[in-house]
């Protein structure tokens, strides 16, 4: 199975790089030539070019949920994400319209795709680093994803 392990986020802006650095932990870890790693602070209409072609995507993002607890860590579909909370302000239209979007055009979507969020605690400050809840989210959200990788 062509499978798609996507990191988003911006960098620069605390938090916001949980997805970023996930898939920087994981290059070290997979190397499975039908598994590919792909990192990206593109949003909207341009996530489509990544995803197209795989038959599973495992999007990883950092997420603000209402009344979430920083460094909480969600597995959801896109139709559960749709109607439980919201990507951070840097992402244009998200994660959720591009997915429709791509189906409504019928391109080569994955059949199967997951979101990995991680809850954040400051998508605004700029700086490389994470909040202390972030950072220890993110080698759990690596392992998560390396057993469920190779048990399929």
């Amino acid at each position: 199975m062509k499978t798609l392990i996507l990191g988003l986020g911006n960098p620069y802006l605390c938090d916001d790089s949980a997805g970023l650095k996930v898939i920087k932990l994981l290059e070290k870890r997979i190397s499975n030539p039908d598994i590919s790693l792909n990192e990206t602070s593109l949003a909207g209409i341009n996530l489509l070019d990544y995803l197209i072609g795989y038959d599973k995507a495992i999007v990883v993002d950092a997420i603000k949920t209402p009344e979430g607890k920083p460094g909480s860590i969600y597995h959801l579909t896109p139709e559960e994400f749709d109607n439980t909370c919201h990507t951070t302000s840097s992402h244009d239209i998200g994660i959720i319209a591009a997915i429709e979007l791509g189906k409504r055009l019928e391109l080569a979507m994955p059949k199967i795709i997951e979101i990995i969020g991680i809850e954040a605690a400051d998508v605004s400050t700029l700086t490389e680093n994470c909040t202390p809840d972030i950072d220890a989210a993110i080698p759990k959200v690596a392992e998560m994803i390396i057993k469920q990788v190779n048990t399929n």
